[in-house]
Order: structure tokens, then C-alpha cells, then sequence
């Protein structure tokens, strides 16, 4: 846990030191706007449980601040606040490309968990090329929290009644994770992404990245008396953010 938590100040530290260092040439540059964008998701369970990647939207709030231009390199901090839609698909009838057979395609089990978040990612922002006028590539890096509120789950079989013969078409006998609540209620990690912008002084900025998100925090309870000994998100993002500028 210490570990983590340090790994988590060290990249607010960068974020510091990236919004208050004048070493280059000066800038004010505020922008708002909004972004919207789909997530691939899944959770390392350990013990392990096949899955598929689950998907789901996320759109909410972005704002960056653009300090200063060291040499070629834009340097800003950008924040946003997002509603996601995260989780994980099983693959109950598949694992490690075995198919468990069945007597035809209608039997397969099927589970998919939805869990509902309001996301934080705080970036360091790095872009080179166009500053007010045409493209530039950028670079994200920095910590990522999510809150908790509420959860769903799909499945075409009763998850609270397993019998022998439904224990019996699974590949894994992994199954506490069907029935579980979210007991960890608050998710923190690291997040990254690259991508590009276009810029007009007139119109604003517009964004397409793709991110990765690393969870270091687990979802449910992970002493040696739980069931799991690690349950972290992993997400791959693509979005498009709209910025316009309050200050230049």
C-alpha cells in the first residue's frame, strides 16, 4: 500500500513541478470544454477468471492549464471529471482457448458486471507542434481516482442458485466474483495517453487520444481470508475532447 500511495505523489509531485516551473517562455492559457469517449475494460483478478473486455462509454467535464514553452514542448496541467461506465465481461464457457463443449450455442452461460464511476484524471501535458494554429501531438501522464455509484450485472442464468449442472459448463470454478459486492468503494491508479490536437483561434481545440488506465487499488477485500488477492481495473480508452480558451 505505501508503495502505491508513493508512486501517487511522486506523479503529483511532476504535476507540481510542471505547473509552477518558469524556466521557458511565460503563458495564461485556461481552457474548458467537455469530452466523451469509449472504455475497454476488465479486472486481474487473482485467482484468475477468463474474461472478454466489457464495454462502455465515459463523457464528463476537461479543463487545462498551459503555463509555459520550454524549448518545443507545450507544458500544461489538464484535469477532467467523468461519469464511466467500467467492468468486466466473463468468458464462463472459455479459458486459455479451450471451448468446454456444449450441446449447441443457446447453452452458453453468460455474466457481464457494470460498474458506474465518476473518474478523475489529473495529467501533466506535454505537446509539440502548433501551438494556436494547426496540429500539435501531445503526451498525458498522471494519477487517475474513480468514486463508486452502483453497480449492475447481466446474466442468463441465476447467479445466487448454482448447481452442479451449471458448475459443470464452466471452465472455471472461480465464481465468488458473480455474487460479490463492491466492498472497495474508492479506485486510484495511473493513467497515460497520446494523441493529437488541432488548434484554431477562433474555434477552439480539438482532441483525439488513446489512454491506458493501470488500477492499484482493488475492488474487493484482498487479506489472505478474502477470496481474491488482486481485483484491479485495467482501461483502454479512446476519446475526443472540445476545449475552448477563458484566458490566452
Amino acid at each position: 500500500m505505501m508503495k502505491k500511495i508513493s508512486v501517487i505523489l511522486l506523479l503529483l509531485s511532476l504535476l507540481s513541478v510542471s505547473a509552477s516551473a518558469q524556466i521557458g517562455e511565460y503563458r495564461n492559457r485556461f481552457s474548458v470544454g467537455g469530452n466523451a469517449g469509449y472504455i475497454l475494460s476488465n479486472v486481474a483478478f487473482v485467482t484468475k477468471v477468463p474474461q472478454g473486455l466489457h464495454g462502455g462509454l465515459t463523457f464528463g467535464l476537461s479543463g487545462r492549464y498551459i503555463c509555459e514553452k520550454y524549448f518545443s514542448t507545450i507544458c500544461a496541467v489538464s484535469a477532467e471529471v467523468n461519469y464511466a461506465k467500467i467492468g468486466w465481461k466473463e468468458r464462463i464457457a472459455d479459458i486459455q482457448d479451450k471451448p468446454v463443449p456444449l450441446v449447441n450455442s443457446d447453452e452458453a452461460m453468460q455474466y457481464q458486471r457494470t460498474i458506474n464511476y465518476i473518474q478523475i484524471p489529473i495529467f501533466a501535458h506535454l505537446a509539440w507542434g502548433r501551438e494556436t494554429k494547426g496540429f500539435c501531438g501531445f503526451l498525458n501522464l498522471g494519477p487517475q481516482f474513480g468514486i463508486y455509484l452502483n453497480d449492475s450485472y447481466k446474466s442468463n442464468f441465476d447467479i445466487h442458485n448454482m448447481s452442479e449442472y451449471n458448475l459443470s459448463k464452466r471452465a472455471s470454478a472461480v465464481i465468488a466474483q458473480d455474487t460479490l459486492a463492491i466492498q472497495n468503494k474508492f479506485d486510484y491508479g495511473i493513467a497515460g495517453g497520446v494523441g493529437v490536437e488541432y488548434s484554431h483561434p477562433k474555434i477552439g481545440h480539438f482532441l483525439l487520444e488513446g489512454r491506458y488506465y493501470f488500477g492499484l487499488g482493488n475492488i474487493f477485500y484482498d487479506t489472505k481470508r478474502d477470496y481474491f488477492s488482486r481485483s484491479n481495473f485495467g482501461n483502454i480508452v479512446v476519446k475526443i475532447t472540445y476545449l475552448f480558451d477563458l484566458t490566452k
